[in-house]
């Protein structure tokens, strides 16, 4: 199928690529079906979540590990049952990115991560419990090789 994309133009993806997200994302109920695209050079550590429906809404996403590698996100036992999934760890994480120059002051929300399970082509966006992450950490936090 054809789509064109906010940051990619028109590409071809297969439907089987396509994640639900049976609730939306916080903001974009609305939008249930999305693809996750890498960023050529980044190592599968920064993607797009681009929205089926139209260029807009995509966001950048980056894999959470690369920035904090011990990042232990916990989901609730009825996050885990709509994933379908028993525990935490059987499931991708992803964090949204606000993108800002210089790129140091660019932040993520460590607090609500993307979590996809690869299998079912499910995913959803929670929000963690605790006070271990923010909504806001700035790409400056991190040590420089997380940043490649």
């Amino acid at each position: 199928m054809r789509l064109d994309t906010k940051y990619f133009g028109n590409i071809t993806y297969d439907p089987e690529d396509v994640l639900e997200f049976p609730n939306g994302l916080f903001g974009f109920e609305q939008e249930k079906h999305f693809l996750l695209l890498p960023f050529s050079g980044s190592q599968g550590n920064m993607l797009c979540l681009q929205s089926i429906s139209a260029p807009s809404p995509a966001f950048i996403l980056m894999n959470p590990f690369s920035l904090k590698p011990d990042y232990a996100p916990l989901l609730s036992r009825e996050e885990l049952q709509l994933m379908g999934v028993t525990h935490s760890h059987e499931l991708c994480y992803y964090v949204m990115c606000v993108v800002r120059e210089p790129v140091g002051e660019s932040t993520v929300n460590l607090r609500c991560p993307v979590v996809v399970n690869p299998d079912l082509r499910r995913a959803c966006q929670v929000i963690l419990e605790g006070d271990d992450y923010h909504m806001r950490h700035r790409l400056d936090e991190f040590p420089k090789k997380g940043v490649e």
